[in-house]
């Protein structure tokens, strides 16, 4: 899909159904219910910065969903558009531990975000 100007809030969801691929989708609210495991990472990933409690596997459940249904460059580029920029360093790494991190999103410079070497360490331990 070629989408390369920035995400804003007027193009979001435009951005969002072009990019949707679910052959067996039934219907607009089945999108929504697609868009809302974003809120789930974050209250998950809000959870681990909070209390320092990780539910890894989950948090890797939702983004391999949302790789499925929108692919792995737009998944990407929306949960960096709607994650805030305290999540990125725990979200590069585990876009990085599934193999699914694009080069070069047009959000923001992928170079200057670190991996969070807490995750990373964590996710190391997955067999």
């Amino acid at each position: 899909m070629k989408f390369r100007e920035p995400l804003n809030q007027d193009n979001f969801l435009m951005f969002a159904m072009k990019a949707y691929e679910n052959p067996s989708c039934k219907g607009m609210e089945e999108f929504f219910e697609g868009l809302e495991r974003i809120k789930y990472i974050k209250r998950l990933l809000n959870k681990f910065e909070k209390k320092d409690s990780l539910k890894e596997r989950l948090i890797l459940n939702h983004i391999i969903i949302l790789n499925n249904v929108f692919g792995a460059e737009a998944a990407a580029r929306i949960l960096f558009f709607k994650l805030e920029p305290e999540y990125h360093s725990c979200l590069k790494s585990f876009l990085k531990y599934l193999q699914v991190l694009p080069n070069t999103i047009p959000e923001l410079d992928l170079s200057q975000v670190p991996q969070d070497h807490r995750i990373d360490q964590i996710l190391k331990t997955i067999r």
